[in-house]
């Protein structure tokens, strides 16, 4: 007996690079102001960012992105765009 291989079509490439425009752009504005709060980093512009706050809004930042495509098969954006390759 056959087993049947779908084949679904791969995402166009402009969604995954927008996908990826947004999220960076969401996750540095949730956890840069995130931080800011915490620490005290609020101006009337928004956040400033320096030393060891900015290093973990980094590392913030770069754990979205792999902990979102690891473990929940893609970041907000990939699945809102349904921008996830298989």
């Amino acid at each position: 007996m056959e087993t049947a291989t779908e084949t679904r079509p791969q995402p166009s490439t402009w969604r995954i690079v927008l996908a990826a425009i947004f999220d960076f752009f969401t996750a540095f504005w949730v956890f840069g102001l995130g931080v800011a709060y915490i620490f005290g980093g609020m101006t009337e512009a928004g956040f400033s960012l320096n030393g060891a706050p900015a290093l973990l809004c980094f590392a913030l930042i770069v754990a979205y992105f792999v902990i979102g495509n690891k473990y929940f098969g893609g970041t907000i954006w990939k699945h809102i765009f349904r921008a996830r390759r298989r």
